[in-house]
């Protein structure tokens, strides 16, 4: 049965943003919250166009990045309703590393095939400014060509804050120092009263906006992301995905979309119950209607929608490989941020395991760099070789859990605080 003759019995306004997706125009924020309320037919309908929007954008290539997270520090001055990673600079938690084992872990990393290291952690009291600086500095000089992606907006605007300079000009010194991108996260929901509740003293929607179009002025591309399941209605996650395609349409400097789904087992807001109405979570269907929404808002301006195996599994992620998304993240190596939460799913996925996933869902995988320039495609098994990542000990790289534990990482232990 054809597309539009199902459409014809789907629920009239379900159908209408569907079939003005399918003919290339973007939908309105009050479409996009009847595609997020919708169930049963009209669910996989809207399932469908996306996958169709994908096949007709980018394609059957499903692609991946080989890198490795480095969270250096989890003290953070914040206490983010949300965030089971942060610890007070008093916790015997606490740690920091220092910037010899941040080298040595993107050293690694490197030797094992790794393009990137994604580089983020707290907000450490008494920072200082130029942290993040050196950070790249060091990196770079025994690494120059390993791309650096690191830094969040709130990070930005602490190093400019400490440094005591303009958050334009701290930007600019980080692409000098080697920072080739910038995570999109601290966005979580882009609603100013919504932050107010579940992240207050975050940075503001306005601040986070501006350094992003900053970044994307200064040629430094960033990510974007949303993270949901709390306590945001299907419009705040509508008017948040509008927010971003009008950024996009002026700077042109978004290189794909994440939906993080919130993990709420360790989250505080959730274990204390300090937030009213506060959800476990995203359930399966509102996931795949996030990828899916996200596809038909964002396709004409964003071309890439990224799943995350940390946040989802293996086989949700397979799943959503056709409900739109066309990428599958990175091999991370270490993740902390979400496995101090309470995900289940691991720190280290395989590129081998990535590729298997993605041919076993009918598409051909790709190894690709953080900016997407395409490095390899796997377009059958006999292109497949085993990497060294592929056959390393997993057990060599440790875990956040063992890294909480380390004395010789303590944050209080003088010799590895910021200068005051």
């Amino acid at each position: 049965m054809a597309l539009d003759s199902v459409l014809k019995n789907a629920d009239p306004v379900v159908a209408s943003a569907l079939d003005r997706a399918l003919s290339g125009k973007d939908i309105t924020v009050d479409e996009a919250v009847a595609l997020f309320d919708c169930t049963g037919l009209e669910m996989n309908l809207l399932v469908t166009v996306a996958d169709e929007l994908r096949r007709r954008t980018v394609g059957d290539t499903v692609t991946y990045v080989v890198n490795r997270n480095i969270n250096f520090t989890n003290v953070c001055i914040k206490q983010c309703g949300f965030c089971a990673f942060s610890r007070d600079f008093r916790e015997e938690e606490g740690y920091f590393l220092p910037n010899e084992e941040i080298v040595r872990r993107a050293k690694e990393a490197a030797s094992l095939g790794a393009t990137e290291v994604c580089i983020q952690a707290g907000l450490p009291p008494k920072m200082d400014g130029h942290l993040y600086i050196d950070i790249c500095r060091a990196v770079k000089k025994d690494l120059p060509d390993m791309h650096i992606h690191a830094f969040s907006p709130e990070e930005v605007l602490y190093g400019a804050v400490r440094s005591g300079t303009q958050t334009y000009d701290y930007l600019k010194m980080l692409k000098e120092a080697g920072v080739g991108s910038l995570p999109g996260t601290a966005a979580e929901i882009l609603d100013q009263p919504l932050r107010d509740v579940i992240s207050p003293g975050r940075i503001k929607v306005d601040e986070w906006v501006s350094i992003i179009k900053q970044a994307h002025s200064l040629g430094i591309a960033t990510t974007s992301t949303i993270m949901y399941g709390h306590i945001e209605t299907s419009r705040h996650k509508a008017e948040h995905i509008a927010l971003l395609r009008e950024i996009q349409k002026e700077t042109h400097g978004f290189t794909e979309f994440v939906p993080l789904s919130f993990v709420h087992t360790e989250a505080p807001m959730y274990s204390h119950h300090t937030v009213p109405g506060i959800r476990a979570g995203a359930d399966g269907n509102e996931v795949v209607k996030m990828h899916a929404v996200a596809r038909i808002m964002l396709n004409n301006h964003i071309p890439n929608i990224q799943v995350s195996w940390v946040k989802e599994g293996a086989r949700m992620s397979q799943l959503l490989l056709a409900a739109g998304a066309n990428d599958f993240g990175g091999t991370l190596i270490n993740e902390s941020i979400s496995t101090a939460a309470g995900a289940q799913h691991g720190q280290l996925m395989r590129p081998k395991e990535i590729r298997q996933l993605i041919r076993s869902s009918g598409r051909i995988p790709a190894q690709r760099s953080t900016t997407y320039k395409l490095l390899k495609t796997f377009r059958d098994e006999s292109d497949e070789t085993e990497s060294a990542l592929d056959s390393a000990d997993s057990a060599q790289f440790g875990s956040y859990h063992q890294l909480v534990k380390l004395d010789k990482f303590r944050y209080k232990d003088a010799k590895n605080k910021p200068s005051p």
